[in-house]
């Protein structure tokens, strides 16, 4: 327990310091390949998800509108 009242002495001088040290009791270590782990499992989750959207959302380039549309919308008169 490095709680207490240090001192430090010198010729001319008397120093001292009170230290409260508080430890946790449910904590883990984390150390360097914990870190490069989550990181490495964040990236790979990530492109996982960029892959998924972009499967799912389609490919539709290039999409022109339909002359249907166009030929309702000039021939109905109420809009013109």
């Amino acid at each position: 327990d490095p709680r207490g009242l240090y001192t430090c002495e010198t010729v001319d001088k008397m120093i001292s310091l009170q230290v409260h040290y508080r430890m946790c009791q449910n904590c883990i270590e984390v150390d360097a390949p914990t870190i490069s782990g989550i990181v490495i499992a964040d990236v790979v989750a990530t492109l996982f998800l960029a892959v998924a959207v972009y499967c799912i959302s389609g490919h539709n380039r290039g999409h022109t509108s339909r002359a249907s549309d166009k030929q309702n919308l000039i021939s109905n008169e109420l809009y013109q």
